[in-house]
């Protein structure tokens, strides 16, 4: 157990400290509640209707489809990073047109999407 005694310590810090900073402003600043500070600002226009409002399902397919694509692009990362080590160890093309698999791969299902209207907004 002592030998867990540093992050239990560092733990307590990190709670400690994020408790202390989100409430200093409470503590060392004025507090004059009003009316018009407690109104709900929305980029400078009123509110209009509920704010329990539904969502169309296509914010969601596209929201996801997104996360999608943007997480098959950090794949590339490491290997653009690593690229010229691939190719040297190799001696061969293989990690690119490995690479350019993966990329035709993803370019099919985009265009699988564009073509079924899931990037259209109606």
């Amino acid at each position: 157990m002592v030998s867990y005694l540093p992050i239990f310590v560092l733990i307590a810090l990190a709670i400690g400290l994020g408790f202390l900073l989100a409430n200093l402003s409470r503590f060392l600043g004025p507090f004059r509640p009003s009316a018009k500070k407690g109104l709900i600002y929305e980029s400078g226009m009123d509110p209009v209707g509920s704010a329990h409002d539904r969502f169309s399902v296509k914010f969601y397919l596209v929201a996801m489809l997104f996360i999608l694509f943007d997480i098959e692009v950090v794949f590339m990362y490491p290997w653009a990073v690593n690229y010229k080590e691939l190719i040297l160890e190799t001696n061969s093309l293989f990690p690119l047109y490995e690479m350019l698999t993966f990329i035709g791969i993803l370019f099919v299902g985009y265009i699988y999407v564009f073509k079924k209207g899931g990037l259209k907004w109606v």
